[in-house]
């Protein structure tokens, strides 16, 4: 009975081991990334290439907002977490309760397009002083026609369309236009899903509003583009995207982002590996997305950032449309 006793002990042991050592490797192929919307095509492709070079790696990827996304890195949720701005720093502080640090890395760069209905054709370039009057807090349900903006502009209703406030886009856009990233009024329709808002204003003729660049490119005959006035009092788009590169679309040109778990970055083979194929592949996509790869150089900088292990944030002070070669 004793040596039964033995016997049936030690299977167990055995198994046990078995189970933990099977569910251990699982954990270390694993990849999750999860954050903005804008980004979101990139961190996509990239997943899928990587696990066709990669198969035992499964990679999760998923767009609940930059916010959303912070909220699970601090909670040590997700490993990765893709931002369309800069890591505030509350968010840093919450990271350093948590004990998490973090890699920051740009992965390319995207412009802010302000667009209106198609029907629209008085609103061809504002300032960023009219677009302040727009969006600021203190317009909020009192600048509610186009003549106010203007008195150009015709007596017609105002009607306006944003991504949620939790968003990146949300926050660097009214950063850069009002000077503060809670300075929006509220009377708008919001929605995390920039689609979303694209159908809104493609059927209002009175509609305004702003989204990642690659959501107009896709939907260019339902859109217009609206010039906005560069600090040098040149009428600026977007497009064509070298524009962006040359920062010459100020200030609401952005670069975008993905943080890394440092942790995870050491305990988790996938995640390095992830990490530096997305470095070394991601351009490939950027482009046909409808984002800005990053210079050259920059790449060269960020794979170093990488391979250090570098820690911290050298964008979050970054003033709106300053050259990404000043921060790396």
């Amino acid at each position: 009975m004793l040596n039964y006793r033995v016997l049936l002990t030690s299977l167990i042991v055995l198994i046990f081991g078995i189970t933990s050592c099977s569910k251990e490797e699982e954990r270390k192929t694993q990849v999750s990334i999860d954050g903005g919307a804008v980004g979101f095509p990139i961190h996509q492709s990239v997943a899928e290439e990587f696990q066709k070079v990669k198969p035992d790696a499964q990679v999760s990827v998923a767009s609940s907002g930059t916010g959303g996304g912070m909220s699970k890195f601090f909670a040590g949720e997700i490993d990765i977490v893709g931002a369309s701005r800069s890591i505030k720093d509350e968010e840093i502080e919450r990271c350093k309760k948590k004990g998490i640090d973090f890699v920051e890395l740009p992965v390319a760069l995207d412009g802010i397009a302000v667009i209106v209905n198609r029907k629209n054709n008085f609103a061809k370039c504002l300032t960023i002083e009219e677009l302040n009057k727009i969006w600021n807090s203190k317009s909020d349900r009192k600048i509610t026609n186009w003549n106010q903006i203007n008195p150009k502009f015709p007596d017609q209703r105002l009607k306006l369309y944003a991504p949620a406030s939790d968003t990146g886009t949300f926050d660097y856009f009214t950063q850069a236009v009002t000077g503060k990233a809670k300075n929006s009024r509220t009377d708008y329709t919001p929605s995390h899903n920039q689609n979303v808002l694209v159908q809104g204003i493609a059927g209002d003729t009175n509609a305004i509003g702003y989204v990642g660049i690659s959501y107009y490119m896709e939907n260019q005959d339902k859109l217009n583009l609206v010039g906005v006035e560069s600090p040098k009092g040149k009428c600026e788009k977007p497009v064509p995207l070298d524009n962006v590169v040359r920062n010459i679309y100020l200030p609401l040109s952005r670069p975008l982002f993905i943080y890394v778990s440092k942790t995870a970055l050491d305990n988790k083979p996938s995640v390095r590996e992830f990490a530096e194929f997305y470095l070394e592949n991601s351009w490939k996509w950027v482009d046909q997305v409808g984002y800005v790869a990053l210079p050259d150089e920059a790449y060269h900088k960020i794979k170093q950032k990488l391979a250090s292990g570098e820690t911290g944030s050298k964008f979050k002070d970054a003033k709106p449309g300053e050259p990404i070669a000043n921060l790396l």
